[in-house]
């Protein structure tokens, strides 16, 4: 049995109102989506937030996937 990664993403009252963010941080996930949306790229971002590494950003991504297929899950239901 392999052990299991810390969480990257985690909710933390009383950190930026109990938002996603970088576990261990106070970056957003919804800060992060917006700088790539703005269009900074992953090295960019990595750049000026050298506590984030590539695996931050793919976990963004993945979380912004999966909440978006609950809502669509949640709407059609």
């Amino acid at each position: 049995m392999t052990p299991l990664s810390p969480p990257l993403i985690t909710c933390t009252p009383g950190v930026r109102s109990g938002k996603p963010c970088m576990a261990g941080t106070r970056i957003a996930v919804s800060d992060v989506l917006e700088y790539l949306a703005s269009g900074m790229n992953q090295e960019d971002i990595l750049a000026d937030f050298p506590d984030l590494q590539p695996e931050h950003i793919r976990a963004v991504l993945r979380y912004a996937s999966e909440r978006e297929k609950r809502l669509s899950e949640h709407t059609l239901a």
